[in-house]
């Protein structure tokens, strides 16, 4: 039999020889998972010796080095998580002084200013930047992206999110707590439709002459204004930049609710998925396919699907679990505590230590556990301790130790079983993990026919994010968005007159 652990190690207990399996073959999309704090998915990593991720907060020259290693080791993506409060839950509520103590998402610096430092030296490498629903006008995020994507040649892609923290929502919205999750995502939908009318529709593809000869900056007649007028948001428009390579950033998503799904169904170029099992994730991926084919006339080809993971490198099996268990040492309980009490809205500080968490009556809690029970069932009770254990090294996702050929054994399973694109990689000490990643693990998986051996080639000097992905700089023709591109060979009334029936597709009304 096949057994998978909390480690991510697959090991065939039975003794006997398995028949040769066929397994599936793919360029996988290699992201790294960042963000601008100290700590993202390891509890306290900073005190390691080797790691160097307080540098962030002051040093340029860390972005850059980081960029040049992941394009020297051809990954796609820099992708920048983001939360806009702090985890104040546990102990709570209100408190920040779990959090800010082991530096775990606290603090955390604005991700976007570090993109134009890792663009400036690189030529391939994309960057995902998340960014929420309610932090800023959606005029005023369009500007921020747009002017993103100008600078890195079209290499951006926005994450959507629309905020799960209270603490992120107090400070947002006038001490509000947030809006339920209808409501959120009704707000979400409009925002995101929005932005697609400004990036897509208030500028004429070749709108932007810059020339001399005529003194035509921008042509006038390819300029129009949007005037949005809906539930949320009023936006006269036109977009105050330009058009970038790509016209507009890749749309990411990471939608885990059933509002989420469909957010991710219609928009996501990428959707980011987090789970603790292969099956698990083919689970949530079918899902999202499911209603992007059947509500909004997708290509499912055109949908590249993402999962998060850790992984723990060594030569032997043995020095990988030894690297694993002093990652642990400098970590810290409480840390791990507030952590899953931001993620899931629960105070565990109210539980007793021995009470099993899966019977709580709290449904988020018992749910994000039952997640953890049902992935690994060699944990006899699930407590409080047990489940700051397991997050402190590698947080919410998989974690996977081994030598180099068993970590590509064991995410070959997760290709197998899932049939995944590609994975956020998160780290345990940075950069080591990183460095290790490059050098060791995907050599490996090159060997697999896992991973490409180099960037797809382009006429440029510049390869857009969308061009990694898909071969092509603009959206696919059956985005829902792509019908709202003004084109450059159709006139304003031709353009306008089309409208109505590119808006009625993007709210999944009409296949046409």
């Amino acid at each position: 039999m096949t057994i998978a652990n909390k480690r991510g190690l697959s090991q065939d207990l039975s003794g006997t020889k398995k028949p040769k399996v066929e397994h599936k073959k793919k360029n996988l999309i290699i992201n790294a998972f960042l963000m601008g704090s100290a700590g993202n998915q390891t509890v306290n990593n900073w005190r390691h010796p080797l790691d160097k991720s307080t540098e962030l907060f002051s040093s340029p020259q860390y972005w850059m080095d980081l960029a040049r290693l992941f394009e020297k080791g051809k990954f796609n993506t820099v992708f920048l998580a983001d939360v806009l409060g702090p985890y104040d839950v546990y102990k709570g509520p209100g408190n920040v002084g779990p959090v800010a103590k082991v530096g775990s998402q606290f603090p955390t610096a604005d991700p976007s200013y570090f993109i134009p430092l890792m663009a400036a030296v690189t030529t391939k490498l994309a960057f995902g930047i998340t960014i929420s629903t309610i932090s800023e006008a959606p005029y005023h995020l369009a500007r921020r992206l747009g002017t993103l994507d100008l600078i890195s040649n079209g290499r951006v892609g926005w994450n959507i999110v629309t905020s799960y923290l209270d603490s992120a929502a107090r400070n947002l919205l006038n001490g509000e707590n947030l809006p339920g999750n209808n409501e959120r995502y009704e707000r979400a939908e409009e925002y995101v439709d929005v932005v697609y009318k400004l990036f897509l529709s208030s500028w004429q593809e070749d709108a932007w002459k810059r020339d001399k000869e005529n003194g035509i900056f921008t042509d006038p007649s390819g300029i129009r204004h949007i005037n949005h007028c809906g539930k949320h948001f009023t936006v006269p428009g036109p977009a105050f930049t330009q058009q970038s390579p790509q016209k507009m950033p890749v749309i990411i998503q990471a939608g885990q609710s059933a509002k989420g799904k469909e957010l991710a169904a219609r928009n996501g170029e990428i959707v980011f998925l987090s789970a603790l099992t292969p099956e698990d994730l083919a689970r949530q991926k079918q899902s999202v396919l499911q209603i992007a084919q059947d509500k909004f006339s997708r290509d499912p080809s055109k949908i590249k699907f993402i999962g998060l993971v850790t992984v723990i490198l060594g030569k032997t099996r043995e020095e990988a679990e030894k690297k694993y268990e002093s990652y642990k040492e400098y970590s810290d309980e409480d840390g791990a505590r507030a952590m899953f009490s931001g993620w899931t809205g629960v105070d565990l500080d109210k539980f007793g230590d021995d009470e099993p968490l899966t019977n709580v009556d709290h449904i988020a809690t018992a749910s994000a556990v039952k997640k953890w029970q049902n992935a690994y069932p060699r944990v006899e009770k699930w407590t409080k301790k047990s489940i700051a254990n397991e997050i402190k090294v590698g947080g919410s996702g998989p974690l996977i130790i081994g030598t180099p050929e068993e970590v590509a054994d064991t995410l070959q399973q997760w290709v197998d079983i899932s049939d995944i694109d590609g994975f956020n990689f998160a780290y345990a000490v940075l950069p080591q993990t990183y460095e290790e990643i490059v050098e060791y693990l995907l050599p490996e998986l090159r060997k697999r026919n896992l991973a490409a051996e180099d960037y797809p080639p382009t006429e440029s000097k510049f390869l857009t994010f969308r061009e990694q992905l898909f071969g092509q700089k603009t959206l696919d023709t059956t985005h829902p968005a792509e019908g709202l591109t003004w084109r450059a060979d159709e006139t304003r009334e031709e353009h306008e007159k089309r409208l109505p029936k590119a808006l009625e597709r993007l709210k999944g009304e009409t296949d046409s």
